[in-house]
């Protein structure tokens, strides 16, 4: 049994496939207390589905709901689809959806192209950047920008607010992180009402145009649509930045795989598939059970706060094997990294795209590309999977 004494510095945010391995190894079920935070924690591929796709196992919020000093953060998480249950969660989603279905992002896909294809011109030159500020994210904020229906010349306070709102839902978070959210909130509510009001007196062909014919049907309210916009900011911008980045690391530390892909290219998909399941931008998802439910000869009682570790189900050797190998052509690959059940991640067919062509890219567009060191620093959160700043080098084809 893991000494509990241990349990926040056996935590590992640098690499925590071995810690994920300890606990499965006692069982893949695991009642532990990491990080101040008491429940269970479920590393098994098998077990982690079942929960995903149980509705007896609740979303809920991060912040309690007696908090009157993050009024602001707490209100917004209430009413954001990502801490919605059945049936809210539905009529929400149903709002929004057909804005992500594979046929709507699709057509995005010429602008998006555009859009790598500009930024990379505009950095080549430079021939040693960090890819998470240079690229990924000014990427990522121009495609969610155009989708949402925000300004260009705004999308640079993107990342000081997806910063400061994903530190305040992970585990590590303190309460200096949720002040701070808390104070980006009304910030981006701020902005985000002075924009809608814009678009109330001149519509446009976007998703805020949208949902405000949502709201003069009744079907959304006011506090529902900012919610909304706040999620598809946040969630739309960040996880896919780190998408991006922890395929790159991916690729510049398992040189192999990498030179197979610029061999045959047409294995972007299948390589971004395992990206997704080896580096995965999101590590973890909560829930608490409704009431009392059997899991694996383990009694889950009601109230019982249930943590899936992502990171640890999608390198779960009884469902893949070689799970610690890195393999571009692997097949299936039904990977979690995306969620499962009725909370599958709305965004996920946009943040495939983006990260093929983000990676299609660089690939078409750099030769002997590296990394500056042998070590990326990993920022500290056990919910995501985030490098904090990531230096390349590397030279271009003449031809470009």
């Amino acid at each position: 049994m893991i000494n509990q004494s241990t349990d926040r510095s056996t935590f590992e945010t640098t690499n925590p496939y071995s810690f994920y391995e300890e606990i499965r190894a006692i069982h893949p079920v695991y009642k532990g207390r990491f990080l101040k935070y008491p429940g269970w924690y479920v590393t098994g591929y098998q077990e982690a589905l079942t929960i995903l796709k149980d509705n007896r196992f609740q979303t809920r919020t991060p912040l309690p709901e007696t908090t009157k000093k993050y009024e602001a953060l707490k209100n917004i998480q209430n009413h954001m689809m990502l801490f919605k249950n059945p049936p809210d969660h539905a009529r929400l989603r149903m709002l929004v959806s057909h804005h992500f279905t594979p046929a709507s992002i699709e057509k995005y896909r010429p602008f998006i192209e555009k859009i790598a294809r500009n930024l990379w011109d505009d950095i080549k030159h430079k021939r040693k950047i960090d890819v998470i500020s240079d690229f990924a994210f000014p990427f990522t904020s121009l495609v969610i920008a155009k989708i949402i229906g925000i300004p260009d010349n705004d999308k640079n306070i993107f990342r000081e607010w997806a910063l400061s709102l994903i530190q305040s839902i992970d585990l590590t978070r303190s309460r200096r992180t949720i002040v701070n959210g808390n104070k980006t909130t009304l910030e981006m509510l701020s902005f985000l009402k002075n924009l809608i009001q814009k678009r109330r007196e001149s519509s446009k062909d976007d998703l805020i145009s949208e949902l405000l014919s949502q709201e003069e049907d009744r079907k959304l309210t006011e506090e529902e649509l900012l919610a909304t916009s706040v999620l598809l900011v946040i969630a739309g911008h960040e996880t896919t930045v780190n998408l991006i980045s922890n395929s790159l690391y991916c690729f510049l530390t398992n040189p192999k795989e990498y030179q197979k892909l610029i061999e045959n290219p047409s294995l972007i998909e299948s390589a971004i598939e395992e990206c997704l399941r080896y580096e995965s931008p999101t590590q973890m998802i909560a829930r608490i059970a409704s009431e009392d439910v059997e899991l694996n000869k383990v009694q889950i009682k009601k109230g019982d706060h249930v943590y899936v570790l992502i990171g640890a189900a999608n390198r779960d050797s009884k469902q893949f094997s070689n799970a610690d190998v890195f393999d571009i052509t692997r097949n299936p690959n039904p990977h979690l990294a995306f969620g499962s059940g009725t909370h599958f991640c709305l965004g996920s067919t946009l943040a495939r795209l983006e990260a093929q062509i983000a990676i299609q890219t660089v690939l078409q567009k750099t030769l002997n590309i590296q990394l500056e060191t042998k070590e990326v620093e990993w920022r500290q959160l056990v919910g995501f999977r985030a490098i904090k700043e990531m230096h390349i080098n590397f030279d271009n084809p003449s031809k470009n």
